[in-house]
């Protein structure tokens, strides 16, 4: 939503925002309910913030493009609050917690539920207010991009509503779709991210940077059901009040798996937690779910209701008292660090195509800093619109439909009918048992020959009737055939990075190696795989 609305303010007269589900309903920030990190109070300074992102990198951030996370996502904070999105306020100035890996206060916040609808609900308002200058298009599922002589001029998609195939030409495509999560059973983000836009980037011939590296946040919710708040919102009550990590003996264990004794303080990292976890689960002493327990028991109810008021009513609402209840927690897909590499002007390698937010790769390095989700889209989204409006003014190739046919044709082809949501289970499956927060290269190699006899059982042409509307087992076709290209990306990034970094670790590789201080680059031509170390 940011890219169109400064591609619009930078003199682009025609802007088609494009959104699979609807427009700013869908995708991962719309779920986020939690802080925003930014270089806004006193004392502070996007430096700083940089400092704290490159350490949280493992020394595989780009520099650059992480610098202008931190620049530019503190200017776009600001001008959000000028758009009234309601951070909140301490005195003078915007209220900020400090989140695990920062050096100080710095992350923003609406409220503890509502800062990520707050952002999409502002940017849909800022929208709005561009006019007729900005067309946007619901439950538009994009396919393929058509590339002629090596340049993007536009894309292919289906109609979600009508089952109908369409073209868009444009001089200039910003990919903008999220991360990969829905590769994993238990992930923390929207059904719409699986991918989708690697697998565009990759096909179309851009190269993908750090894939290996997919974040998994160690106390995602498991039990009891939990309706209508965010699978991760466990975080902030870890880092404000203390928390107790508790087998399923009602034991404190992460001091058995390396980590130090918590007395209800809940320090433990985010990789240690979720290696304390697993291995717990392994050896048989998890939760009746398969996770922890997580307990506040130790802490009173007006320190509970002071930190977390509206939160705790929620919790109610859904028959979760805190002060008498423990809740089931487990490691799960939260973010992609990788994705597709970009320059400081959030151009790919392909003349036309340009990426934002999650779906490039390279700012967050091995490990993201919590809170940069957010402002990482908000910044790259800015970028972005800005190099795609100076792009549009510039003479373009006029769009072939000829080179459309291929991207065509595979949507009005058809192919017996078959269960595909099986399918996309078994790869979930697969993904979570092989190629999850611990890897091994046996794992990684039973992973890649079970992704080979998926993709052979997939076929080469969606199954049904082309021209159903609301086909939800095309789409799941259509979604698998993407979610095997950027799984298989993953594998074949997690089997050459032979050291455990960040959210890489290879348990046959435990330790951090210097050589491996370099970024893996992968391009994915047509029956071939081509591997870069930079």
């Amino acid at each position: 939503m940011l890219a169109a609305i400064e591609a619009t303010r930078h003199g682009a007269g025609s802007v088609l925002l494009l959104d699979r589900s609807l427009i700013g309903r869908g995708g991962a920030t719309v779920m986020a309910q939690m802080t925003v990190a930014a270089a806004v109070g006193p004392g502070d300074h996007w430096q700083y913030h940089l400092a704290d992102t490159l350490a949280a990198g493992r020394g595989l951030c780009d520099p650059e493009l992480a610098a202008l996370l931190c620049r530019v996502g503190a200017e776009c904070i600001l001008e959000m609050d000028d758009w009234k999105v309601g951070w909140a306020r301490q005195g003078n100035g915007f209220a900020q917690v400090q989140a695990p890996g920062h050096d100080r206060a710095r992350c923003v916040y609406v409220d503890f539920l509502s800062t990520g609808p707050a952002v999409s609900r502002t940017l849909r308002t800022q929208l709005q207010r561009q006019g007729e200058g900005i067309r946007r298009l619901g439950e538009i599922l994009v396919t393929d991009l058509v590339v002629q002589n090596g340049t993007v001029t536009g894309a292919v998609a289906l109609n979600v509503a009508t089952g109908q195939p369409i073209t868009i030409a444009a001089p200039a495509t910003i990919i903008a779709t999220g991360g990969l999560t829905r590769l994993y059973a238990r992930n923390s983000a929207s059904a719409n991210m699986s991918g989708d836009g690697y697998a565009l980037a990759a096909r179309a011939g851009a190269r993908l940077i750090d894939m290996e590296f997919v974040q998994f946040f160690p106390i995602g919710h498991l039990a009891p059901r939990l309706i209508g708040m965010d699978p991760i919102m466990w975080d902030p009550f870890r880092y404000k009040l203390g928390g107790r990590l508790l087998n399923g003996a009602m034991q404190e264990f992460v001091e058995r798996w390396g980590g130090d004794a918590e007395d209800g303080t809940y320090s433990t990292t985010r990789d240690l937690a979720t290696y304390a976890i697993t291995k717990e689960v392994e050896a048989g002493r998890g939760s009746p779910n398969g996770g922890a327990w997580l307990s506040f028991t130790h802490v009173p109810e007006a320190t509970l209701r002071a930190a977390f008021g509206p939160v705790i009513d929620r919790l109610a609402a859904n028959g979760i008292d805190l002060t008498r209840d423990c809740i089931e927690v487990s490691p799960i897909a939260h973010y992609h660090m990788g994705g597709i590499r970009v320059d400081p002007r959030m151009r790919t390698d392909l003349p036309g195509l340009l990426a934002a937010g999650e779906a490039v790769g390279g700012a967050n390095g091995a490990n993201r800093l919590s809170g940069n989700a957010i402002t990482e889209a908000l910044a790259f989204g800015r970028i972005a619109g800005a190099e795609a409006a100076r792009i549009a003014a510039l003479p373009a190739p006029a769009f072939n439909p000829a080179a459309a046919a291929p991207a065509l044709a595979l949507l009005s082809s058809t192919a017996s009918m078959r269960n595909i949501a099986a399918l996309v289970a078994r790869l979930q499956h697969l993904m979570a048992q092989h190629v999850g927060p611990f890897r091994t290269a046996a794992g990684l190699n039973q992973a890649s020959t079970a992704l080979a006899a998926l993709a052979a059982e997939l076929g080469t042409a969606p199954p049904g009737t082309p021209g159903i509307p609301h086909d939800l087992n095309r789409q799941d076709w259509l979604d698998l055939r993407q979610m095997l290209l950027v799984a298989e990306a993953v594998i074949i990034g997690a089997i050459a990075r032979t050291e455990s970094r960040g959210a890489h670790q290879r348990e046959d590789f435990p330790a951090l190696s210097p050589a491996w201080e370099r970024n893996l680059l992968l391009r994915l031509p047509a029956g071939a795989t081509h591997l870069e170390l930079a």
